[in-house]
């Protein structure tokens, strides 16, 4: 590496943005139009650099202004250090751009819902990779496996993350048709009791939850114990067991009828379903455009 930078030295770096364009310009108003600043806000950035050389970088001709002797000699310098400034942010920019896109979920989440909706999103957006990273059991968003995560949250993650709600986390019971019959025609939550329950390892109190919100003593007794809801599901669709759904994961089963909801009753969970992420990161374009895509596939149901 290069020896220490005399940092005293530089002229104010914001400045360089007003000088650089009122030059080219040779008009301060047109440089703060193109900045999108006030046009005292440009007399300041060109006042600040006047006071650090202690030389007047422009003179006054009619209604324009022209560079001096030492603005032209400085111009030169300024020009090259802010291409050079962006031809460096861009190559990062693309180098950052052709990475994956690394997103962490529950595994269930990923095969279930996320999966069947991706190649939707590469059609539409050929320029991002992405790369999944699903897991079992772990619940929280690591930033080591992904940049934007899907994952369940009983409260909101802190300031320092981007939080975008997609679906409630609501507990029903779906069985096969088959097993649903042996409950009779109108069935209530008690009767579930007759019936094997698979249990989540990852998530054991769900049926306490269920029964105690449906006002049923219930004493765990699983059938089954498993860990992950797409196994569980595998276990319902083969007539084995009655499984508790926590989101939009078993649509497709039950549209098609391989499974049933075993009683209509449901329980609302505190916190939701959503996509997490570094709040500096949410406006990065490639996780924007996810984001903003999976926000979109949730409100379509």
């Amino acid at each position: 590496m290069s020896g220490k930078i005399d940092l005293r030295k530089l002229p104010p770096l914001n400045a360089l943005k007003g000088f650089e364009a009122a030059t080219r310009r040779q008009s301060v108003r047109e440089a703060a139009e193109e900045l999108c600043l006030t046009h005292p806000a440009v007399s300041h950035q060109i006042q600040q650099l006047e006071e650090e050389f202690g030389v007047e970088l422009f003179s006054r001709e009619g209604r324009t202004i022209v560079p001096t002797p030492e603005g032209r000699l400085f111009y030169g310098y300024a020009r090259r250090a802010l291409d050079l400034l962006i031809e460096g942010a861009e190559t990062v920019r693309r180098a950052h751009a052709s990475r994956p896109l690394r997103v962490q979920t529950y595994v269930t989440a990923s095969i279930r819902w996320l999966a069947p909706r991706i190649p939707r999103f590469v059609a539409a957006h050929p320029e991002v990779r992405l790369m999944l990273s699903t897991c079992a059991a772990e619940w929280e968003f690591d930033e080591s496996l992904g940049e934007v995560g899907l994952v369940y949250c009983d409260v909101p993650p802190g300031p320092e993350y981007s939080w975008t709600p997609l679906f409630d986390y609501r507990l029903f019971p779906v069985c096969s048709p088959a097993l649903r019959a042996r409950l009779g025609p109108q069935p209530a939550p008690k009767d579930l009791l007759t019936l094997p329950l698979v249990v989540i390892y990852s998530e054991p109190r769900n049926w306490d939850l269920w029964f105690e919100s449906a006002g049923v003593p219930y004493a765990s007794d699983a059938a089954v114990v498993v860990d992950t809801l797409a196994l569980a599901l595998e276990f319902a669709l083969s007539g084995s067991g009655v499984v508790l759904v926590n989101g939009p994961f078993a649509e497709a089963e039950l549209a098609s009828g391989r499974l049933v909801r075993a009683v209509d009753h449901q329980a609302q969970c505190p916190g939701a379903w959503g996509l997490v992420c570094r709040r500096e990161h949410r406006d990065q374009p490639r996780v924007r455009a996810f984001i903003e895509f999976l926000v979109a596939e949730a409100a379509a149901g």
